[in-house]
């Protein structure tokens, strides 16, 4: 019913090269006794200019159904009208024969939309079929979702960053899961504190990852550790946030001491690890951020973690045939040493004192307090304390059969964070100018 509705050209004289098709065609079937249902049809007719005449017009009939009653008015104008236009000169006149021509097939697409319209106010399969299909596909999505690997105990999982934070509880979560934790840590004191949490299955090394020595040494200690199982998963987890604040106040060391942790250790980690990664068919998990996703501050922070997304990304298109899963982590913002207010005031006022008197001018004496203030309230207001959140979201990625592409952790990222990362970057640069505090001399 609806092709036939599409094919109806009018067969006007070949002269005027005329053609009259759908142009839209959208269905609102309303299910209310007290509100009519609507069958909206817009017709265009398509014009080629030859000769010295074009026909030109622009229709759209309304099709309203009230009750049991089907009546049809136009929305605009008079769909039976229509103009002869000359490239020079006073309008033609009025031909009547294309005008009989277009009343007759107007009565045709009337009948038919009105047969259609029946049809499907009587016959609900097509609703049932759509409603089956939806409810099918989120029932395998769960099912999906929900499938677990087996003999994880003999499946050996690398971590990054454990002295603290995610990391750490990681290792504690997948050590009772019977995983044979790697686990790479920072400093000696953070090694010994993480062994002494958890079992026997758990070991650890000292890792730097932006040192290419450690890494290397970490890489041949794991090569003797998994053997020829390979490495199932492979999480970077290690991250640095400071210094953040305004660009304008960064020295080009203060991006590199993020980048070299955040982008170019966490690469250089996947390149020297994904062999291994691809042995056992594993997966890599990256650590991002929403702010990944949305660049709310200056500083390395953001754009590493745009480099982190775009990476895994890459990644994972260029290895999905060998069977290797990449993850993205996006954590909002939670109490971690990242967020720790007490080392983000402190390079804070370090960025300020190493300022021109110049560029603190136009700033004001006021703003780094300022500023301050509304890094506290941010921090204290959207911090969340439960780092499970995080973790399950690392867990499900290693233990899943089907692991999701990205995991969106805490309640900031899911209603704030990704919904503004969606919206247009004029949006994102009038709630961010709202939120910081105005320069002495903003214009």
């Amino acid at each position: 019913m609806l092709l036939s509705l599409l094919k109806c050209p009018v067969n006007l004289p070949k002269t005027d090269s005329i053609n009259l098709k759908i142009k839209r065609i959208g269905m609102f079937l309303l299910k209310s006794s007290s509100q009519p249902s609507y069958l909206w049809i817009t017709l265009t007719q398509a014009s080629q200019k030859k000769g010295l005449t074009a026909i030109q017009c622009d229709w759209r009939l309304e099709i309203v159904a009230l009750s049991d009653r089907i009546s049809f008015r136009d929305k605009d104008a008079d769909p039976l009208q229509i103009t002869h236009q000359t490239r020079s000169g006073p309008p033609a006149p009025e031909p009547r024969r294309e005008k009989q021509l277009f009343t007759k097939h107007l009565r045709r697409i009337t009948q038919e939309a009105e047969t259609m319209y029946e049809y499907l106010s009587n016959n609900c399969t097509c609703t049932y079929v759509l409603g089956a299909f939806v409810l099918l596909w989120v029932l395998v999505w769960f099912y999906r979702d929900n499938l677990e690997i087996t003999k994880v105990s003999e499946k050996h999982v690398f971590v990054t960053g454990c002295d603290s934070g995610f990391g750490h509880l990681l290792c504690k979560l997948l050590d009772k899961r019977g995983f044979r934790v790697l686990a790479g840590c920072f400093t000696e004191k953070g090694a010994d504190d993480l062994k002494s949490a958890t079992g026997p299955f758990l070991k650890t090394c000292i890792l730097d990852v932006t040192s290419t020595t450690s890494i290397q040494k970490a890489l041949e200690w794991t090569k003797k550790e998994v053997g020829d199982k390979g490495l199932w998963g492979l999480v970077n987890n290690a991250g640095r946030s400071l210094p953040m604040g305004p660009s304008e106040w960064m020295k080009i060391e203060d991006f590199q001491s993020t980048l070299k942790v955040n982008m170019t250790g966490m690469i250089e980690m996947t390149m020297d690890f994904l062999p291994l990664v691809k042995k056992a068919r594993g997966r890599v998990v990256n650590v991002a951020s929403v702010l990944g996703r949305v660049a709310a501050n200056g500083g390395g922070y953001c754009i590493s973690k745009f480099a982190v997304e775009s990476f895994s990304d890459c990644l994972r298109r260029d290895i999905q045939n060998f069977g290797v899963n990449v993850c993205i982590i996006e954590p909002g913002f939670f109490k971690t040493q990242v967020t720790s207010l007490e080392p983000i005031e402190r390079e804070l006022h370090r960025l300020w004192n190493q300022l021109t008197p110049e560029v603190q001018e136009s700033y004001g004496d006021k703003y780094l307090d300022k500023y301050i203030k509304i890094q506290r309230l941010i921090m204290n207001t959207i911090c969340d304390s439960d780092l499970s959140k995080v973790t399950n979201c690392m867990e499900h990625a290693l233990l899943a059969v089907h692991p999701r592409t990205r995991y969106s952790a805490g309640w900031d990222a899911k209603l704030l964070w990704i919904p503004l990362s969606y919206m247009p970057a004029c949006v994102v640069d009038i709630a961010l100018k709202l939120v910081l505090p105005k320069p002495a001399k903003s214009v």
